[in-house]
């Protein structure tokens, strides 16, 4: 049975706020600062109400999948999903709308990443039980930039390896790990390695051995 790698996309594997942020000013008149909290993050040029975080979903909604060729890839992304690939399955759990689905496969393939892609909405504990039983209940590996996502698992599949990324700078220097993750690695030169050594001790996470936040 082969270890089973669950990633994010959007600031794990593609860079997503910078190019959000460039087209919420081109298109509407708003200018973004990146932080953990999107709504809180634009501002409206002008005179105009308080964005709120309906507003911000509508924003995102605008953004996918139109805008999605702005994205880019983030570096040593592909090189360490393609060396995993050769050990272990990867599925991309991404927190899209069902529709963004082929987009999104056709926008990473484009990236020449070429794995299976589910999209969901809400915590991904759920899913990522259900994915890691489909395969067997093999080692496995979670990597997301949400801290909220990291809590979800921990409480739906808390046999499963959480490693917290934020690929984006501007994000990550403001952002402190997720006190549900394992570990917090923000380049995928070293996430790679902290990946295979996982895989390569073929034991589920065990209960205390998070890590003091870095």
């Amino acid at each position: 049975m082969k270890p089973l790698l669950i990633t994010d996309c959007d600031e794990v594997l593609l860079h997503m706020v910078r190019h959000f942020g460039v087209w919420l000013g081109e298109t509407h008149d708003i200018d973004f600062t990146p932080g953990d909290d999107f709504a809180a993050s634009m501002t409206r040029r002008g005179d105009g109400p308080a964005l709120t975080r309906e507003d911000m979903w509508t924003m995102l909604d605008g953004f996918f999948p139109t805008e999605m060729e702005r994205q880019t890839l983030v570096p040593n992304a592909r090189e360490a999903l393609a060396a995993l690939a050769e050990v272990a399955d990867i599925v991309i759990l991404t927190n899209l709308k069902d529709q963004c689905r082929l987009p999104r496969i056709e926008q990473l393939a484009r990236f020449g990443i070429d794995h299976r892609v589910e999209c969901n909405r809400g915590g991904k504990g759920e899913p990522v039980a259900r994915l890691v039983a489909e395969h067997g209940n093999p080692v496995t590996v979670f990597v997301d930039d949400l801290a909220v996502h990291h809590e979800s698992v921990a409480r739906h599949a808390p046999q499963v390896h959480r490693l917290h990324m934020i690929a984006e700078p501007a994000l990550a220097v403001n952002i402190p790990k997720a006190p549900d993750a394992h570990a917090r690695i923000d380049d995928w030169n070293d996430a790679e390695v902290w990946i295979a050594e996982r895989f390569a001790g073929g034991q589920p996470a065990q209960a205390g051995t998070l890590t003091a936040p870095a």
